[in-house]
């Protein structure tokens, strides 16, 4: 039996992605939840997507490319629903919390991977 968690960052760039996609529907219908909902569905499905490619890099180069282009994409994911928040156009703020809180969590480790990545 393993003990520790496997840690598999592309299956959590994807449920990521789709935690956001599954709970559209928990933000109130206006106009600028629509507007707001569709660029985070586009930026955090390109951080997923960007991930798989840097998977496949080149070089070392080409891979901290593509890790900084996941890493922009979900700090913009990050600041677009801490606006969603604020802007009051989230019905369920817990559950809508968690995932911020995850999206927090895939900055702070694509940060590090990068810095780590430049060391080497």
């Amino acid at each position: 039996m393993e003990t520790r968690k496997q840690y598999n960052l592309q299956e959590r760039l994807v449920k990521f992605s789709a935690s956001i996609i599954i709970n559209a529907s928990t933000l109130k219908k206006e106009f600028a939840s629509e507007h707001l909902l569709k660029q985070l569905i586009r930026s955090v499905t390109s951080s997923a997507l960007n991930y798989g490619e840097a998977q496949a890099a080149e070089s070392k180069r080409d891979f901290i490319h593509k890790m900084k282009i996941c890493l922009k994409e979900l700090r913009e994911s990050q600041v677009n629903m801490q606006i969603m928040i604020e802007a009051n156009l989230v019905k369920d703020i817990n559950e809508f919390k968690k995932i911020e809180k995850e999206c927090s969590e895939l900055v702070a480790i694509f940060t590090t991977s990068i810095k780590t990545s430049n060391k080497k």
